[in-house]
């Protein structure tokens, strides 16, 4: 998963979640260099649901299915995957 600068840059590039004993590990690099490895604790993914709203539930439910119908009709083949495809590699 990565995420994006608003013009359009490299931010940070998340390669790994992995449950831990205090909550969760995220493994990653910041800026495409910088190896980063950071704990999600339980308090702090409760403060993060207070940032959702439903307006963001709902965009990312948006995005979803919009990136599956893009997918659908693309005409670069093979090279395109949509979310469900890149879920059932588990």
């Amino acid at each position: 998963m990565k995420f994006y600068t608003l013009d359009k840059n490299l931010l940070i590039e998340v390669r790994s979640i992995k449950p831990h004993a205090e909550g969760l590990i995220i493994e990653g690099e910041i800026m495409g260099t910088m190896p980063m490895k950071a704990m999600l604790q339980q308090s702090e993914l409760c403060a993060a649901f207070k940032l959702v709203s439903w307006a963001v539930v709902r965009r990312t439910f948006t995005m979803l299915i919009g990136a599956s119908r893009a997918a659908q009709r693309s005409d670069r083949g093979a090279g395109s995957k949509n979310c469900a495809q890149l879920l059932s590699r588990r």
